[in-house]
């Protein structure tokens, strides 16, 4: 999504507030709406313009100004009637892409079908990636980007330490693309091909889940 875009997140529990949080703090424009008083008046000082208000009351999203935002995150998981009503409301005022938490299957199926471009469901996929991190040895972390391909941050092994890129040829053995190398805090995209690897490094690489496997 680009960085021009407007954002407005409803509920500030701890994913709407997480959501809200990193938006600001990428210099995006966001507002943050809950019904609850005391949680805005807590979530203010991370997260800038934050509201208390009836995000199912449609004069009040029209107050609000709902219809010049870009995205809206709906992350009322509690609550399927409100989150219903706001995805509606927002839907009609005009609001290009509603993005909406779901706490089951059933759930982001109705809010699907009353107007939800896409709905999350981060505890299940929260679960499924840390089973899938847990269940691959030598794996520091497993990004599903589709059903097939996966990007996924492994450690050097020792047999690949004092070897380059050029030297081990992944790709070729493999069947993996990488695509950056972290040391610590340091994440590099242009790699040199030529510089030699120690255990201290993980590699960041794309490839279909049964190339993957033949890593471990």
């Amino acid at each position: 999504m680009s960085i021009n875009k407007s954002y407005a997140v409803f509920g500030l529990g701890r994913y709407g507030t997480a959501v809200a949080k990193e938006l600001s703090e990428d210099g995006v424009e966001v507002l943050a709406v809950d019904s609850n008083e005391a949680i805005v008046n807590s979530a203010v000082a991370e997260i800038p313009f934050c509201k208390c208000a009836d995000v199912t009351d449609a004069e009040v999203l029209r107050q609000l100004g709902i219809a010049n935002f870009d995205v809206v995150i709906i992350a009322m998981a509690n609550s399927l009637e409100a989150s219903v009503m706001a995805i509606m409301h927002c839907k009609a005022a005009g609001v290009k892409t509603v993005i909406a938490k779901c706490a089951s299957e059933m759930h982001g199926n109705i809010l699907k079908k009353v107007g939800a471009d896409k709905v999350v469901f981060p505890e299940i996929e929260s679960g499924k990636r840390l089973a899938k991190n847990l269940l691959s040895a030598g794996f520091v972390d497993v990004i599903e980007l589709s059903d097939d391909v996966s990007m996924v941050e492994i450690d050097v092994k020792p047999e690949w330490a004092g070897q380059t890129l050029v030297d081990l040829n992944l790709r070729k053995k493999y069947g993996v693309n990488v695509i950056a190398l972290r040391q610590g805090d340091s994440l590099r995209i242009n790699i040199d091909p030529a510089m030699k690897l120690d255990t201290s490094m993980q590699l960041v690489v794309i490839a279909n889940a049964s190339k993957i496997k033949k890593i471990k």
